[in-house]
């Protein structure tokens, strides 16, 4: 029961700060005047603490099982290159004029079936597997391609022509991802309560 709690507390965990992480990068690309690579910058120097200094304390003063070994560190910077492209892919996304709204969504619905297709691969699940749960997957495949298609087409639908006031006709002809940065300023000053000088 205690493994059990533990794990689903961990991916819970998981789910809310890779919830948070495409609005935080948003708001950090607005607030750094549509920078790219300068919010890379920052995750970097996150990664360095959370996922550098952190372990090397934690197996300095309270030991850790197994030991270095070639193979396990090259597949663990494969995997840590893979995060690091993934941000610059959100980062890159964002800064092109995309939202949060249907950019996490899209990301978040279709990696779990590049997890899903490499894990099969690597394990060799795929020569193995019934053709009943074979197409089961191939059906699940479809249903998130589906689903990841009415995300951003209700997202897009809604996001052009519901809009009102000044930073509408802004977001309306922006053409560069500079010209949505902008609307997206414009928005949140106009939607957030005034300060006395």
């Amino acid at each position: 029961m205690r493994e059990l709690f533990l794990i689903l507390a961990s991916v819970a965990l998981t789910v809310l700060c890779w919830g948070m992480y495409g609005p935080l990068m948003h708001k950090g690309q607005i607030g750094m005047d549509g920078s790219r690579f300068r919010q890379l910058i920052c995750v970097g120097v996150a990664y360095f603490i959370i996922a550098i200094i952190v372990p090397i304390l934690w197996i300095h003063f309270r030991g850790d099982e197994g030991q270095w070994t070639f193979t396990g560190t090259t597949w663990s910077l494969f995997a840590g290159a893979a995060g690091a492209f993934g941000a610059v892919g959100i980062i890159l996304a964002l800064s092109f004029g995309g939202k949060p709204l249907y950019v996490m969504p899209l990301v978040f619905g279709c990696a779990p079936v590049v997890n899903a297709v490499i894990t099969l691969y690597l394990s060799g699940t795929f020569r193995t597997m019934p053709p009943l749960r074979l197409g089961g997957f191939l059906a699940g495949l479809l249903m998130v391609s589906v689903g990841a298609f009415l995300v951003l087409f209700t997202a897009m639908r809604t996001a052009a022509p519901g809009a009102h006031g000044p930073s509408a006709a802004v977001a309306h002809d922006a053409t560069t991802p500079e010209a949505h940065l902008e609307a997206d300023s414009a928005t949140e000053a106009a939607s957030s309560p005034g300060t006395d000088p």
